[in-house]
């Protein structure tokens, strides 16, 4: 094959070929007679090789180390795992056309894209008029987008639909304006907990993929005013505390702490 070939056959210009050869990342090949070069099979290959891994991110130095580690193998194995990539990338073109497909069929809602999952949830509960449940919303869309998790949003949709967190948001958006010690901040904060079903206690780890996010929790409560936050700390302790006794059976201490008694200061 001729440069102008074999840089149609994998789909780069003769212009990045040439930068490749230069680059020291394609050898070059033998030439003809009449001067010009002669690219093989296995040049289409390695070129290929190369603009996937290109494609992927990786810097040109990457690259070369990459595809050193290809020298002396079989050509079989070579075009296998060159397979083997271009079946995970059209695996991933299909799943994003699914996704693409889920949201013609059901436009985003004002919170953007979201996953059917979470769309399934925010479409079945009626907007809130309160600035802390628009926030609760904007919360759920950043968890979305951090991976989500399903069992999470349909243990919340007791909770979500219940009229009662209607009126738990109004009293919490009267608090926005209020001191840290603000006497109903304890109150409204049993209020919620008791709310919040065992079922969304369960999934908590599943959803987060551990009891505590300590960055994260810091910046959540740093986003709210003073009374907010002391009410968001207060739920936040108080969860982690319900979670911790679901995941230790009856008995056991969790780690890293002492039984009631047993050493430590009185």
């Amino acid at each position: 094959m001729r440069i102008a070939e074999i840089a149609a056959l994998v789909g780069v210009t003769t212009r990045a070929v040439r930068h490749y050869h230069h680059q020291g990342l394609l050898p070059e090949p033998a030439r003809r007679a009449n001067g010009y070069r002669d690219y093989s099979v296995r040049d289409a290959v390695l070129l290929a090789r190369i603009r996937r891994l290109t494609e992927l991110g990786l810097a040109l130095d990457e690259v070369r180390d990459v595809i050193s580690d290809d020298a002396g193998r079989e050509l079989t194995e070579v075009l296998a795992e060159l397979d083997a990539d271009l079946a995970r990338q059209e695996a991933e073109i299909r799943a994003r056309r699914t996704r693409l497909a889920e949201l013609m069929e059901n436009p985003p809602s004002t919170e953007g894209p979201v996953s059917p999952a979470l769309a399934r949830l925010l479409g079945t509960v009626p907007p809130i008029d309160s600035p802390m449940g628009a926030k609760d919303r904007e919360l759920l869309v950043l968890y979305d987008t951090a991976g989500g998790h399903e069992e999470f949003y349909e243990a919340l949709r007791p909770l979500a639909e219940s009229a009662e967190l209607h009126g738990l948001y109004r009293r919490l958006d009267e608090l926005a304006d209020a001191a840290p010690d603000d006497p109903r901040i304890a109150p409204l904060a049993d209020e919620l907990i008791a709310a919040i079903p065992d079922e969304v206690v369960a999934a908590i780890p599943k959803a987060t993929g551990q009891p505590v996010i300590d960055g994260f929790g810091e910046a959540l409560l740093a986003d709210f005013p003073p009374a907010q936050a002391e009410f968001a700390r207060l739920i936040m302790e108080a969860l982690m505390a319900k979670v911790r006794t679901v995941q230790t059976p009856t008995g056991e201490t969790p780690a890293g702490e002492t039984p009631a008694g047993e050493g430590g200061s009185s």
